[in-house]
């Protein structure tokens, strides 16, 4: 098993694969697994200062697309969400119903910890309509990254 792992992290380390390491560390991010993918593109921007835009991009490109995996499966969990409006509590339903007031503008708000990436799955249990919600997430995602690694880039 040890061996295994090393040699995914050899494949994965930053100064040989760092676009495609940005990318799935991204991607993965932005599902519903608890991680950040900031400390990827910092890294791979902080060893080659060339890449920092390219970073970015691939970055907000996987995140974008790990949200619309997020939508698609809340989609799919439409039923789920039909269940659950009928018995939630209040705070709930308010929140639903912000979020379809909102509509696909709520997910510039994607980008947010721990709300970001269940709101793209409610954005699709809601049945918002998908290409305008990835617009907003790519906008909100981009806007992170760039400010967060310049940011992090000042301080380090």
């Amino acid at each position: 098993m040890q061996a295994w792992i090393d040699t995914l992290l050899n494949w994965l380390s930053l100064p040989e694969y760092g676009l495609s390491t940005v990318f799935v560390v991204s991607f993965l991010s932005a599902t519903l697994l608890p991680m950040g993918s900031e400390p990827a593109v910092f890294g791979l921007a902080k060893l080659n200062p060339s890449m920092l835009w390219p970073a970015i991009a691939v970055a907000t490109v996987g995140n974008t697309l790990g949200g619309a995996l997020n939508w698609w499966m809340g989609y799919g969990a439409h039923k789920a969400a039909d269940k659950y409006r009928h018995t939630a509590s209040s705070s709930h339903t308010r929140a639903l119903a912000w979020l379809e007031r909102f509509g696909p503008k709520a997910c510039l708000l994607s980008w947010l910890p721990i709300v970001g990436d269940p709101l793209t799955a409610v954005a699709g249990w809601l049945r918002l309509p998908f290409w305008p919600c990835v617009a907003y997430m790519a906008i909100g995602k981009l806007l992170r990254y760039v400010f967060m690694t310049l940011a992090l880039l000042q301080v380090f």
